[in-house]
């Protein structure tokens, strides 16, 4: 059974280039449907069934996340691979939090489509090599499959305070251990609070949790 694919971007040209890949590269994977904004897209998922859908970030009419969270609420299952020109963080977390399953970039996207299409059907996630200083590991636990939280730039130090801080220790307790000034751990937790938006401990306490800081 071949993978089905169907792929929607603004730009025609981009489309058929990723077609010509895949006809050459890749007999088992075939191009079902196409769309030009993301409305058509999701007109087009409702009448042909594909594994996994190509969707433009940047879209007239509804952008590629918008189009993807539409079609996860229908379909909570679909894999759908995000394509764009942006390569930070920010822009890269925010689409696997809206639910991707994979990150290509526009420049790199006919060499990756391939394996990008296969490591997605496989249930696996995928972000193109071309991302510098970003691994796919940074951002998916890919045991569980689970979004890691986002680290907010903590230092080393700050994130030894944090699980300090959550197993109960005081400040001066803290000072103590870490030989340091109380004032200086009173400027970390500071400096912890004003990355993380965070100024409870029972809040910072589920950070650490979901940030794999601590399992306490």
């Amino acid at each position: 059974m071949p993978i089905r694919v169907i792929m929607a971007d603004d730009h025609a040209i981009v489309i058929e280039g990723l077609k010509a890949v895949l006809k050459t590269k890749a007999a088992d994977i075939i191009v079902v449907g196409e769309a030009s904004d993301g409305n058509q897209a999701l007109e087009v998922a409702k009448k042909t069934r594909a594994d996994i859908y190509v969707f433009d970030i940047t879209m007239p009419s509804l952008n590629g996340l918008e189009a993807m969270a539409r079609l996860l609420r229908k379909d909570a299952k679909a894999k759908i691979i995000i394509l764009s020109m942006h390569d930070d963080r920010h822009t890269i977390e925010k689409a696997f939090q809206a639910g991707a399953r994979g990150y290509l970039i526009k420049e790199s996207a006919t060499e990756d489509i391939v394996r990008a299409l296969r490591v997605v059907f496989r249930g696996e996630y995928y972000l193109s090599p071309s991302v510098s200083g970003i691994e796919i590991a940074d951002i998916i636990d890919e045991s569980s499959g689970a979004l890691r939280m986002p680290s907010a730039g903590l230092t080393s130090k700050e994130r030894e305070i944090i699980q300090m801080i959550v197993e109960g220790f005081g400040n001066k307790q803290i000072a103590y251990k870490l030989k340091i000034t109380l004032n200086t751990v009173k400027v970390h937790r500071h400096n912890i609070s004003f990355k993380l938006n965070v100024h409870k401990q029972t809040d910072l306490v589920r950070y650490a949790i979901k940030a794999g800081i601590t399992k306490f």
